[in-house]
């Protein structure tokens, strides 16, 4: 119970400086969300999109799941919350950007490495198995590399999945074509503190904001 106490606490406070200190910027949202950007970030506990880019309540549209992954376009009649999410945020509140934000020491990701297939769960290992070719291309890109730095090779894998992924949409793509839509492919470090962002000119992570950085 006491980490629900926090978390009422918590609520309290939250009351406090968006009723009472800035109750302007609710009245404001009552009218609808206007959100530029959507974020796909992953569901891990240590990586809120909204706090580690310190954008107040409506500023994001936000989608989370298991490793940050998007499944390609299937316009079937399955359920399909994450591709319901982003036809919403693209055609519905037309946002101008979409990240897919990634994570070092991703759980999901560390599943795909440490099991062959599916696994003994009845859902993570189907979900992440999207990635089981970039498991294999890491894999025999990286022989004999430490068993942290093949699992970050796949974490930066899995944006880059999801970027291409995306483009699945036809009304996606269709938008990002027009260049009223940008992707953007993001990689926090969680031990050093660093932003890292995928340049598709180099092919390579580069540093955005670093540990030292005020």
């Amino acid at each position: 119970m006491e980490d629900i106490s926090r978390m009422i606490a918590g609520f309290r406070r939250f009351h406090n400086v968006y009723f009472h200190g800035d109750k302007e910027l609710f009245d404001e949202l009552i009218g609808g969300q206007r959100p530029k950007t959507l974020v796909i970030g992953c569901c891990d506990s240590r990586v809120d999109p909204a706090m580690i880019t310190d954008s107040a309540p409506g500023e994001l549209f936000v989608v989370r799941n298991v490793a940050n992954l998007v499944p390609p376009y299937e316009p079937d009649m399955a359920h399909h919350g994450i591709s319901s999410a982003l036809e919403y945020a693209v055609c519905d509140l037309q946002v101008q950007h979409v990240i897919v934000l990634g994570h070092s020491q991703c759980g999901g990701i560390g599943y795909l490495m440490n099991h062959e297939g599916v696994g003994d769960r009845e859902f993570i290992g189907h979900w992440v198995g999207m990635m089981a070719a970039a498991k294999t291309e890491v894999l025999q890109r990286l022989p004999g590399k430490s068993a942290e730095v093949q699992q970050r090779a796949c974490e930066q894998a899995a944006i880059l999945l999801s970027l291409d992924n995306l483009l699945t949409f036809p009304w996606l793509r269709r938008r990002a074509e027009q260049g009223t839509l940008s992707l953007h492919g993001w990689y926090f470090d969680l031990g050093c503190g660093e932003l890292l962002s995928y340049d598709p000119h180099s092919g390579v992570f580069k540093s955005l904001v670093t540990a030292d950085a005020s």
